[in-house]
């Protein structure tokens, strides 16, 4: 943190800092342009806000969301159980039977990210379906979401192919089009489990990567041992193609459900190729080892994943509630492990989608949320309502309800 006199665009003071001190901060051109102590002027004549005391958080991460699958904006769709237990098959059937007659991804995808920003959230990464039924037309729908609200949220899109690549012939040729198109990232789904061709399935996810130079976000369910044989196939591509660092699995509910030295091999290999991995601790099944992982050196983020859909019923976009939920369901008590918690939907989460200049540093995109906790600990437990929430030093939300980038509505 520095002290700098500069021509301001706005001015903040009072605002109590992560680290407990309270602090003025000014903002120029969407950037944190100078941070100082309460009582030093940075400049005069600007407009300029008192915050009170309130906590001031960089802007939370979604680290994995489907902007495509909502029902919010729609009617309310009563959960269907599986005929037996989870199928990720059957569920992605009843999903596409919901869906066919739900309002347009421009209505609940709108209202998905207006959710998320009156929550804090100022960057998301969201997984698109894409296949032979759907083609490209959820892809389409939230590209023209991005940029509709591009000065409120920054989207990543992942080409998802929710039905698989082997097992749905023309989805590899579809996804490399979505790539080509304007999604960010290629995806994958249980190469094993789902599409009963681990090879063929990687080939066609990293070959596009290698190709169009794009990151990996693979969903991964399968469990137990074969999970873990996954990982190891994902991090040895990893490493092959020089992607450390650009490369997810998300889930990955095979790291909780086997023994702790397998889980340490894993690690390491992971942690090696710098394959980053994405809980969102769901319901009563098995999730990843948040901090085994992280003393192995692998980020970790969290993400939503499902909010309303076909999947589940629940969710409304905070990722505070996340992150207490990834703490509770890993028995995380120290305002240490609290802190953690918040790391998944802060710094570790924009770490991992390469959101670089995240953070309350001078220089940094003014991206940051003010609500009533005395810190961090706190806000994790409490996830008190969202006092505001700045996108490039603009008010896009405020008494948790979005705004816009004009604070008008």
């Amino acid at each position: 943190m520095s002290t700098e006199q500069t021509a301001m665009d706005s001015i903040f003071v009072n605002a109590r800092f992560p680290d407990g001190s309270l602090r003025s901060f000014g903002v120029a051109g969407g950037k944190f342009a100078a941070v100082s102590g309460l009582r030093e002027n940075l400049t005069e004549g600007r407009p300029t806000t008192d915050l009170g005391g309130a906590l001031v958080i960089p802007g939370l991460v979604e680290g994995h969301i489907h902007l495509d699958k909502s029902f919010l904006g729609d009617g309310w769709h009563p959960h269907r159980p599986c005929t037996a237990g989870f199928d990720v098959r059957e569920r992605v059937e009843f999903e596409k039977e919901f869906l066919g007659s739900a309002a347009p991804v421009s209505v609940r995808g709108a209202a998905l990210i207006r959710a998320a920003i009156a929550r804090g959230t100022t960057h998301m990464r969201s997984h698109v379906d894409i296949d032979p039924g759907v083609g490209l037309k959820n892809l389409e729908a939230v590209i023209d979401l991005r940029e509709r609200f591009k000065e409120e949220v920054s989207i990543q899109i992942v080409a998802f192919p929710q039905s698989g690549i082997v097992t749905a012939p023309g989805t590899s040729d579809l996804l490399d089009a979505a790539v080509g198109a304007g999604a960010d990232l290629i995806g994958g789904l249980d190469p094993a489990g789902f599409d009963q061709d681990v090879k063929g399935h990687l080939d066609v996810v990293f070959g596009i990567a290698e190709r169009y130079g794009v990151p990996v976000d693979i969903h991964l369910h399968d469990p137990d041992a074969l999970g873990v044989m996954e990982l190891q196939d994902i991090a040895g591509r990893t490493r092959a193609l020089g992607m450390q660092g650009r490369v997810a699995v998300s889930h990955a509910y095979c790291l909780g459900q086997v023994p702790d030295t397998s889980v340490s091999k894993t690690a390491a290999s992971l942690a090696d190729a710098g394959v980053a991995i994405m809980t969102n601790a769901p319901g009563n099944h098995a999730f990843p080892p948040v901090l085994p992982l992280r003393a192995a050196g692998v980020t970790v983020f969290a993400g939503n994943d499902n909010i309303r859909d076909s999947w589940w019923p629940y969710g409304d976009a905070d990722m505070l509630e996340r992150a207490m939920i990834v703490g509770y369901r890993s028995g995380f008590f120290t305002d240490e492990d609290l802190e953690t918690a918040f790391d998944l939907v802060t710094g570790a989460a924009a770490h991992a989608l390469g959101f670089k200049d995240h953070g309350l540093e001078v220089g940094r995109t003014a991206d940051f949320v003010v609500l009533d906790a005395r810190h961090v600990p706190e806000a994790v437990v409490a996830r008190p309502p969202r006092n505001a929430s700045y996108k490039h030093g603009k008010l896009v939300a405020r008494d948790g309800h979005y705004c816009g980038r004009n604070g008008t509505g």
